[in-house]
């Protein structure tokens, strides 16, 4: 039978959040919990179906994974259907306010484990990825700049090389699980293999643990490095800096670092796409006979020079070729500055101003019932 697409499973839309996936899920496994419905089939797959739904959509690297490329997107990141253990090591959270503390404890034999899929003898682990926020400024985001970064990391303990033993001392065969990592229990139907907890899954014990890192192979340190953010970039975009996450454990790759954007507003402009917008204040006199005025740009000292055109009208836009944000894949492409028209009414008018303006109001035909304007001419 054809597998269902997880959201469907769990009745949420695809941009639910991390807590609306919790809730959801939480509602079906009361409703199919194999306790409540002993002997049902339909009940036993149910809840198998929506577990693994929600291994899947509360993984953050899972959840892109299948997003993208659906269910071939899990293939090659060790996910197996009938592997729930990330489900089951964060249950009491999962339930948070509920009264199954009981049923979890007989299910596991009380505590909570962590499962190692693979089992076996301290395999190779890669390091996990690594997230920092960046704000930058409105011009910044425009024209790229380069930026100096300082993060914490795990990187490889260097007094006993990652393997978590002191000097002289060494691993040896878990007695717990025999170095599969992982131990095996049941409850009705199921049969779960989860992590051991004498060695967490590794298949191997530390006789004597590192002092420096107190056997986890890893310690804490701050590293800063420099990053080129490249002109064009939006709020929300991410930069990939590969091999600058945690470090990996048993001799793994280290993980990723991404460093997410929060561009600041501007006092003056703003952006659509690869186009800016700004407003200019002309006069009276300015909008009625027309000129040339100088606008400064986003680029500090820079003015280009703008024409007006005799009779402009509040509101009217003005299109400035190729000033505007340079396209991320093509820098040397830039989008349009777009300046809207705004004409000042004076609010104060000395006598001889007033006469002036009641003359042209003369001489322009000033009407004292206007008739109205469709609509349509004003687009």
């Amino acid at each position: 039978m054809a597998k269902r697409d997880y959201y469907q499973v769990l009745g949420v839309d695809k941009g639910a959040s991390k807590d609306e996936i919790k809730k959801a899920y939480r509602r079906l496994a009361v409703q199919y919990h194999p306790d409540r419905n002993q002997g049902d089939k339909q009940a036993e797959e149910k809840f198998k179906e929506a577990t693994e739904a929600y291994e899947v959509l509360a993984d953050e690297r899972k959840r892109q994974a299948y997003d993208q490329f659906g269910f071939a997107g899990l293939e090659g990141m060790g996910f197996e259907t009938h592997d729930f253990s990330s489900v089951f090591r964060d249950f009491e959270d999962i339930f948070d306010g509920f009264n199954f503390t009981g049923f979890f404890d007989s299910f596991f034999g009380g505590g909570r484990s962590r499962t190692r899929r693979g089992g076996g003898r301290s395999s190779a682990r890669r390091g996990a990825d690594l997230r920092y926020e960046l704000e930058i400024s409105f011009a910044e985001a425009v024209f790229g700049k380069k930026e100096e970064i300082t993060f914490t990391r795990n990187e490889s303990c260097e007094e006993c090389s990652g393997s978590g033993a002191d000097k002289g001392s060494g691993k040896k065969v878990c007695p717990s699980c025999g170095g599969t990592g992982q131990v095996r229990r049941s409850s009705g139907f199921f049969s779960i293999a989860t992590t051991c907890p004498s060695c967490n899954g590794e298949g191997e014990i530390i006789e004597k643990p590192c002092a420096a890192c107190g056997g986890r192979g890893l310690v804490s340190r701050r590293r800063t490095i420099k990053i080129t953010i490249p002109a064009g970039i939006e709020t929300g975009k991410r930069i990939s800096i590969p091999g600058q996450g945690d470090g990996g454990m048993n001799g793994g790759p280290p993980g990723d670092l991404y460093v997410y954007i929060r561009v600041l507003t501007h006092e003056y402009f703003e952006r659509n796409g690869n186009d800016l917008y700004c407003v200019i204040p002309i006069s009276v006199s300015q909008a009625a006979l027309g000129g040339e005025i100088y606008v400064s740009t986003l680029e500090n000292s820079r003015k280009v020079k703008v024409k007006i055109p005799a009779g402009t009208q509040n509101g009217k836009m003005l299109r400035l070729r190729e000033e505007g944000v340079p396209y991320l894949r093509s820098p040397d492409r830039r989008g349009d500055l777009y300046i809207k028209i705004l004409v000042e009414i004076p609010t104060k008018v000395s006598g001889r101003a007033r006469s002036l303006l009641q003359e042209l109001g003369t001489l322009t035909g000033e009407q004292s019932d206007p008739k109205p304007v469709r609509l349509s001419d004003l687009q």
